[in-house]
C-alpha cells in the first residue's frame, strides 16, 4: 500500500527527515505543513472530501472530482488548485489531477502552551 503522511514538521524536522534519507534510510512519503493552523486551512472539510474521493482513485478530471464530491465544478477547480499550490495533488499529462496515494496517515502533536 502506498500511504502518505500528513503532519506538522517545522525547517528541523524536515532537515532531519533530509539528512536520515541521504543515509540511504526510507523516509517514507510526508507532505508536510509548518504549522497546524497551515495544515487546517489547507485541507478544509471540503477539500478533505475532495481528498478522500481522489485517494486511490487515480488521475481524475476536475469535472469528474466534482461529480463525486456532489459539488459545483467552479467551486472544486478552486479547492483542487489550492492543493496543486500546496503540493497535496499533481497535475497530469492529459490535464487531469492525480492524488497518487492509497493510503492517508495524519500525524502531528498537540502540546500544551506555557502560562
Amino acid at each position: 500500500m502506498n500511504t502518505v503522511t500528513l503532519g506538522v514538521a517545522g525547517r528541523a524536522e524536515m532537515s532531519k527527515r533530509f539528512a536520515a534519507a541521504m543515509r540511504g534510510q526510507a523516509q517514507g512519503q510526508f507532505i508536510s505543513f509548518a504549522t497546524p493552523e497551515l495544515l487546517f486551512q489547507t485541507l478544509t472539510q471540503l477539500r478533505w472530501n475532495i481528498l478522500k474521493v481522489m485517494t486511490g482513485a487515480g488521475a481524475l478530471s476536475i469535472r469528474e472530482v466534482a461529480r463525486r464530491v456532489e459539488r459545483d465544478v467552479k467551486r472544486v477547480h478552486e479547492d483542487v488548485s489550492a492543493l496543486l499550490k500546496a503540493g497535496v495533488f499533481e497535475r497530469t499529462a492529459e490535464g487531469g489531477v492525480i492524488f497518487p496515494y492509497d493510503a492517508i496517515h495524519v500525524d502531528f502533536t498537540l502540546q500544551a502552551q506555557a502560562a
